[in-house]
């Protein structure tokens, strides 16, 4: 068990570097407490990815509500993870209620549909990014209550732009987060976009999603306090989508990516201007 958070922040360097940065910003002290927290987002994350069934999905998901007593008691159930993240929540609770609004978020993913309007799609990544984040600075000692609007918009940000850059995997899988109105809109057909045709209609539903992403952007107002380490998502989030914009919004070609040392660079001056 002492091993456990260790074992987390290997995870989440692994599978979320983005965020494996971004919480070595925070203070030394809370890094294991966001490691712990980023491994269980990826636990419930991975649900779609990992199951052949909607109902297993929701038998994993269910499994982790139920884990939740556990964690809160002190007594965990025998998973690196759980372990981790009840020694996180007896540093700094959260709301249980906010983990229960997270698992209930990613219901969606077992749907089997697209978002029916933009709205729809906002709502699943304030749900589920966003709520990761107010998670998160509880973790780290702040009110998420306060800078609740702050939190929503990173939040949703930071989950468009990745929703973006991953429009190829999840067409792939047979899958689309594009909602029906601005497929609709750009002209993009469900079957077009599963066949990973390249085509001006994927580059207008992209171009939406991204639009959308900046509009959070730009409204952001920074957090405060111990919650500033979570608002390092932001100048990533905008590198991404320069970066798709100066491909004219082309999804199809060599995936959106950003270095290693480009990201720290990012990372440590935006932590600087923050002070």
């Amino acid at each position: 068990m002492a091993d456990a958070p260790s074992a987390c922040a290997a995870l989440v360097r692994r599978v979320d570097f983005d965020r494996y940065l971004a919480a070595l910003f925070a203070p030394a002290e809370a890094r294991e407490r966001l490691f712990a927290l980023y491994a269980f987002n990826h636990e419930i994350a991975k649900v779609r990815e990992t199951v052949s069934e909607p109902m297993i999905g929701q038998i994993r998901l269910q499994w982790w509500r139920e884990a939740l007593d556990g964690i809160y008691a002190g007594t965990p159930r025998k998973h690196a993870v759980a372990e981790a993240l009840a020694a996180a929540v007896a540093a700094a609770p959260p709301q249980r209620a906010d983990f229960e609004a997270l698992i209930d978020a990613r219901e969606f993913d077992l749907a089997g549909r697209a978002p029916a309007t933009l709205a729809e799609l906002e709502g699943y990544c304030e749900g589920t990014s966003g709520r990761l984040l107010r998670l998160a600075a509880a973790l780290l000692g702040a009110d998420p209550e306060r800078e609740q609007a702050a939190l929503a918009d990173a939040g949703a940000a930071w989950a468009l732009t990745g929703l973006v850059r991953a429009i190829p995997f999840h067409a792939r899988a047979r899958r689309r987060y594009i909602p029906d109105d601005v497929a609709a809109e750009a002209g993009l057909g469900e079957e077009a976009l599963f066949a990973l045709q390249p085509g001006a209609a994927l580059g207008r539903a992209a171009r939406q999603l991204a639009a959308a992403a900046e509009r959070r952007l730009d409204r952001l107002r920074p957090a405060g306090g111990r919650a500033r380490p979570l608002m390092l998502f932001a100048p990533l989030a905008r590198a991404y989508l320069r970066r798709l914009a100066r491909r004219n919004h082309d999804v199809l070609g060599p995936p959106i990516e950003i270095g290693a040392a480009r990201k720290i660079v990012l990372l440590w001056w935006a932590a600087r201007r923050a002070g």
